[in-house]
């Protein structure tokens, strides 16, 4: 059965005692410095320290709490590429409820052993999420479990909604709150809780500019599907938003802006470099649109809503990489050199005595435009800026060698 009726303030009031000492009441911290950054008071609600490193255990556990007795007994199940599936599992292992989780043949084994360790079953079945969701639904059919819905339910979304109780309470004058949005069940419970709450405060909601379902489907006045490519942002990459999302956010919502992916991947290296603070790509995108100057927030105090940390620890370190790459800080040297014992060394020794990193180095003797008796050295190198490569470069043209930045 859908629950499709607008949450009560009340409701999400129950949800909030009801999960006491069932989930974490995550930090809201402060930071100085990116606040100093963009001229503003910026504070990061961090529910990549919830369980399940995601807000979604929320909505699950508070769902859970509505089964009746003949449900529990059935099983639920549900469909989902990552923290939903986590969320779901989870409430389902502290309630002892037999839970089925059908997740896309493409998901990462980390996130498939993290709902097998919470003690669901897992189903990989389906290219996409939709042809998942659909296995799901004859699933539930055949064997009478209850669907668990990501976004679209009155009950989930008053779980999300303690975040926006928890961050008025914390921080009662905020001005801005920024919130990923996907299918729409986040900002929607932080939206009623706030909105509840002050009468002055804006929820801006925030889309990855290839897959802004939510804000078409606004500016359109009906649902649409809007996605136009492959999304980081996989947590939020939906085609459709709720029926009962859209008009909470009809009535409830200021804005919604989207970000590019450059400005996401930014925003990462920027909360794990400067805060220390482990944000999946989805997570970080508040921070993305400040960074991106998509919401003025000079002079205003502004809670962005870390949503997660379950980030692929591949795609990780390809962003620090990257990042690292942009900042000057990591950078490619090549070289042809004589193929002669020690040259390989001292070219080594003039990087490391001017302070230089050697992180990697390849050699390749099978390249076409080499000549017979050379080698092509490619050495990449940590540096602090400009002025310490150009000191390296430097010292490395005095041995008589052309050397290539890439």
């Amino acid at each position: 059965m859908e629950n499709l009726e607008i949450p009560s303030f009340d409701e999400i009031i129950e949800a909030q005692r009801y999960l006491e000492g069932k989930v974490n009441r995550t930090p809201l911290i402060r930071s100085t410095t990116i606040g100093k950054e963009y001229g503003a008071d910026i504070y990061f609600k961090l529910e990549n320290f919830q369980k399940t490193g995601s807000f979604k255990s929320r909505g699950a556990i508070f769902r859970f709490s509505k089964l009746s007795e003949d449900e529990k007994r059935h099983g639920v199940i549900t469909a989902s590429a990552g923290n939903h599936a986590q969320g779901v599992a989870y409430a389902a292992m502290i309630n002892g409820i037999d839970a089925k989780i059908v997740m896309p043949e493409y998901t990462i084994p980390q996130k498939v052993n993290a709902v097998i360790s919470y003690g669901a079953h897992v189903i990989l079945k389906g290219s996409d999420y939709d042809e998942a969701h659909r296995y799901a639904d004859e699933i539930a059919k055949q064997e009478g479990r209850i669907f668990i819905e990501a976004f679209n339910d009155r009950w989930v979304i008053s779980g999300q909604g303690t975040i926006g109780l928890e961050i008025m309470e914390d921080l009662p004058d905020v001005d801005i709150i920024l919130v990923p949005v996907g299918g729409g069940g986040l900002i929607s419970g932080i939206a009623l809780a706030a909105k509840h709450a002050s009468n002055k405060v804006k929820v801006i909601g925030i889309e990855s500019e290839l897959s802004d379902s939510m804000k078409a489907s606004l500016r359109e006045g009906k649902i649409v599907a809007h996605t136009s490519g492959v999304s980081i942002c996989d947590g939020i990459s939906v085609k459709y938003p709720g029926v009962l999302t859209f008009d909470i956010a009809r009535k409830y919502v200021d804005d919604i802006v989207t970000v590019t992916e450059e400005y996401v991947s930014k925003a990462i290296y920027k909360l794990f470099e400067r805060n220390k603070i482990v944000a999946e790509p989805s997570g970080a995108v508040g921070l993305a649109a400040i960074m991106e100057g998509k919401v003025d927030v000079k002079g205003k105090k502004v809670a962005i809503v870390v949503s997660g940390g379950n980030i692929n620890p591949l795609l990780m370190s390809k962003i620090i990489y990257k990042e690292l790459e942009n900042l000057g800080q990591l950078v490619r040297i090549e070289c042809t050199i004589p193929d002669r014992p020690g040259n390989l060394y001292r070219i080594a020794m003039a990087i490391a005595e001017n302070g230089g990193n050697i992180y990697h180095a390849e050699v390749d003797n099978l390249r076409k435009e080499t000549p017979p008796g050379f080698q092509s050295v490619t050495f990449t190198v940590n540096v602090r800026g400009q002025d310490h490569l150009d000191r390296i470069i430097g010292s490395l043209r005095e041995m008589g060698y052309l050397f290539r930045i890439t």
